[in-house]
C-alpha cells in the first residue's frame, strides 16, 4: 500500500517545480486524507503513512527512524533487505528494510547528489557526508555482489570534549593534562587506532587544547572535524573526479596548497596514502604542533604504516631517510582501542625519542595495566618545547597586572562563596 501511495505522490511531485518541505507535507496530507477515506485507515495508520511518505521523498526512507535515535552510532545496509545498526557498542539487526533495491539506490543517489559526488556502475564506490556531518560510504554493483551497500558513521551533535572522555573513562585526568601541555607546547602528534576506535572524535577533543589565536588548516577526505573556538580556521576537503569533468583534488594536493597558506598548524583527518610524504615535509618545515590520524593497530604499527605510505608516494626514498624524517617530524603517538563491550579508550601514549639502525625508537609514556588502568610509565625525554611552554606561562603570570591579580582573587572568592552556599543548600 505504501509503495502504491508513494508512486502517486512521486507522480504529483514530478508535475510541479521545486517544492519546499512545507509544500510536500501539504501534498502528503491531502493524499493521506483521500487514501485514508478509501482504505478506512485509523488515525495512527495515517500518521505512520504521513511520516513514511515524507521520509521516503525528503529524508532517508526507512533509515530515518534509526538516524533519529541519538544513541545509534552506525547504520549498515547490506542490500535492501538487510539493515544493521550499532547502539551502545552492540551490533543489532533491524526488523525493517527497504521495499526494493531501486528504492535503496534512490536514497543513495539522493545522499551523494547533495554532497556533490557521483556513484554509478562505472564508478561504484563513493564517500560522502550527510548535512549533519555523518560519514557515508557507498558501494554499488558490480563491486557489491549482493546489492547496494550503504554505511553511515554518525558523530555526536555536540563535539565530544576531553572532559567528557575523562568522564567516560577513555583516559585519566593526568593523561589529559599531559596531552594538553603537549598540544600547547606544539608537539607534533599522530593518533592511531583500528576501525571505529574513535580517532576522529579524539582528534576533535584534542584540538580543543589549541590556542585560540592560531591559524589552523584542516584537510579531510570528508569534512567531519568539528574544531571549536578557532576564528582563523580554514577547512579543506578532497574531491574525486566525476563524469561531469571535475578533476580529482587529493589530500596530497591540499597539503601542498596548505603549506602556502601560512598555517600555524595543519590537521589531517586521516593520513592513508601517498600524502604521508607531504605530511612529513610539513612537520619538518616549521609547522610544529600539527595533528593527524592513521589506521594502525599499535604505536609501532603506526610508524610502520607511515613508512609504507611514504614509500607509496616516494618509492625512490631510502628507508633510512624515511625513518629519519619520521623521527624528526613526529614526536608523540597516541594509540586508541575498543574493548569487547564497545568502549573506546586511550591504550597508549608514546614518544619517538630517536633512531637506531634505521628504526625509530619508541618510549612508552602512558599505557594500560592488565586491569585496564591507564598509568604513567615514563617521562618525556624531549623536554625542550615543554620547558619553553612553562617559561611562557611564567612570563604571562608575571605580566599580569595588580588589578588583574586582584580581579582573579575576587572571582576566586566569589566562586568559593557560591560553592559554600551550594553546599549549605
Amino acid at each position: 500500500m505504501v509503495e502504491q501511495i508513494r508512486k502517486r505522490l512521486m507522480e504529483e511531485l514530478e508535475q510541479g517545480t521545486e517544492y519546499t518541505d512545507e509544500e510536500v507535507l501539504e501534498l502528503i496530507d491531502r493524499i493521506v486524507l483521500e487514501e485514508g477515506r478509501k482504505r478506512r485507515l485509523t488515525i495512527r495508520e495515517k500518521e505512520e503513512l504521513r511520516k513514511d511518505l515524507f521520509s521516503s521523498v525528503r529524508k532517508l526512507d526507512v533509515l530515518q527512524e534509526l538516524m533519529d535515535d541519538p544513541e545509534i552510532s552506525e547504520v549498515m545496509v547490506n542490500g535492501y533487505q538487510k539493515i544493521f545498526y550499532e547502539k551502545n557498542g552492540r551490533l543489532q539487526r533491524w526488523e525493517r528494510h527497504f521495499s526494493s533495491s531501486e528504492r535503496l539506490e534512490d536514497v543513495i543517489q539522493q545522499i551523494v547528489g547533495r554532497a556533490n559526488r557521483a556513484v554509478n556502475e562505472g564508478s561504484p564506490i563513493a564517500d560522502a557526508r550527510l548535512p549533519d556531518g555523518s560519514r557515508v560510504n557507498v558501494v554499488l554493483p558490480p563491486a557489491a555482489l549482493d546489492g547496494p551497500i550503504l554505511t553511515i558513521r554518525r558523530f555526536p551533535e555536540e563535539p565530544v570534549t576531553m572532559e567528557k572522555l575523562i568522564a567516560l573513562g577513555s583516559l585519566t585526568k593526568e593523561a589529559a593534562d599531559f596531552l594538553r601541555d603537549l598540544v600547547e607546547a606544539r608537539y607534533s602528534i599522530l593518533i592511531g587506532g583500528g576501525t571505529s576506535t574513535g580517532k576522529t572524535t579524539f582528534l576533535n577533543a584534542l584540538s580543543g587544547y589549541i590556542p585560540a589565536d592560531e591559524r589552523i588548516i584542516t584537510i579531510e577526505d570528508n569534512a567531519e572535524l568539528q574544531i571549536q573556538g578557532i576564528d582563523n580556521l580554514v577547512r579543506l576537503e578532497a574531491r574525486t573526479a566525476n563524469l561531469e569533468g571535475s578533476r580529482e583534488i587529493s589530500i596530497q594536493n591540499l597539503i601542498i596548497s596548505a603549506l602556502r597558506m601560512r598555517p600555524d598548524r595543519i590537521i589531517v583527518g586521516e593520513v592513508r596514502g601517498a600524502e604521508a610524504s607531504d605530511f612529513l615535509i610539513c612537520l619538518n618545515t616549521g609547522h610544529d604542533g600539527s595533528l593527524g590520524t592513521v589506521h594502525a593497530n599499535s604505536v609501532r604499527d603506526t610508524v610502520s604504516r607511515l613508512e609504507m605510505m611514504v614509500m607509496m608516494g616516494s618509492s625512490k626514498m631510502p628507508i633510512g631517510v624515511i625513518a629519519r624524517q619520521i623521527t624528526a617530524g613526529v614526536e608523540i603517538l597516541i594509540q586508541l582501542s575498543r574493548d569487547a563491550l564497545g568502549k573506546r579508550q586511550v591504550e597508549e601514549i608514546a614518544e619517538i625519542t630517536g633512531i637506531r639502525r634505521e628504526e625509530p625508537l619508541i618510549s612508552t609514556l602512558f599505557s594500560r595495566t592488565a586491569d585496564g588502568e591507564l598509568i604513567r610509565r615514563g617521562e618525556l625525554k624531549k623536554q625542550g618545547k615543554m620547558e619553553k611552554l612553562y617559561e611562557r606561562r611564567k612570563r604571562a603570570a608575571e605580566l599580569c597586572t595588580d588589578a588583574q591579580k586582584t580581579d582573579l582573587v575576587d572571582r576566586g572568592k566569589t566562586r568559593a562563596a557560591a560553592g559554600r552556599r551550594t553546599e549549605a543548600g
